[in-house]
């Protein structure tokens, strides 16, 4: 990934998937700007990683590659444009690789639902990444290629019936995929989505552990370099043809019954 630069969002926790997202592209040899946004992780079981974007940052510079992290509230159309022109005062141009990490998701179900909750979960599984695809084109070269990841969710594998707000708002990210591509295609910028399954990027306690676990056949919990992997494959060279694509990294997770006999 010589020459590239990619933007990734929602990266605020060293254990989480967009830490691990920065760290593969990294490796590969790109530099990276990477947002994050402590307010969210205030609200959430995990807490705050306070040192997470420093620690970001240093991982991806070991790789030699330049690396920038910015505070950014993905809410406001007007930091995200400030975000763009940010990043190309730093590097004198603009990122060719996108990875839409960032989301919002608080439990609810169709009874506990509120507009409130509806809202949050838009403003950021929807509107923000509408929009950073809109200013990513904006601001990408006609001459060069691009690469549009959305980090998507396992709606379309199994119910997900506790977690309405959610659901109903990332199914965007797919739903963009699907929508998009051709067009893009037109100019040389692919966008497809990764489905990572159940990873445990810090959310997981032992108990979910030990339900999860007999539903991964390989004998083990999905971790976020496995699906930081599938990122960094749509974003490099060799997946120059694929394009409008969801690919689900879980590792044969079932979401129900049909183990089945050993084989």
């Amino acid at each position: 990934m010589a020459n590239k630069l990619a933007l990734v969002t929602g990266a605020s926790r060293t254990n989480g998937l967009g830490a691990a997202i920065c760290e593969e592209l990294a490796s590969k040899g790109a530099d990276v700007v990477f947002t994050y946004w402590h307010a969210y992780d205030q609200t959430m079981p995990w807490g705050e990683d306070t040192e997470g974007p420093a620690a970001i940052q240093e991982k991806i510079e070991s790789y030699g590659r330049k690396a920038l992290a910015l505070k950014v509230n993905l809410e406001s159309q007007e930091e995200i444009e400030n975000l763009f022109a940010q990043i190309e005062a730093e590097f004198t141009y603009a990122p060719n690789i996108l990875v839409n990490n960032a989301a919002v998701s608080i439990n609810d179900n169709i009874q506990s639902v509120t507009a409130e909750n509806l809202d949050q979960h838009y403003k950021i599984n929807v509107r923000a990444v509408v929009l950073l695809i809109q200013t990513f084109l904006e601001h990408l070269e006609r001459s060069r290629q691009g690469r549009i990841i959305n980090i998507a969710t396992g709606w379309s594998r199994g119910q997900m019936p506790e977690e309405i707000s959610y659901v109903v708002t990332k199914s965007a990210a797919e739903t963009l995929v699907h929508t998009i591509s051709h067009q893009l295609a037109r100019r040389g910028v692919t966008i497809n989505a990764v489905n990572p399954g159940p990873s445990d990027t810090g959310w997981m306690t032992e108990e979910l552990k030990k339900e999860l676990l007999p539903l991964f056949p390989q004998g083990r919990i999905g971790k976020p370099s496995d699906a930081a992997k599938a990122v960094a494959y749509l974003a490099g060279e060799e997946a120059g043809w694929i394009t409008g694509q969801v690919l689900h990294s879980e590792g044969g997770f079932l979401n129900g019954d049909g183990r089945g006999e050993d084989i």
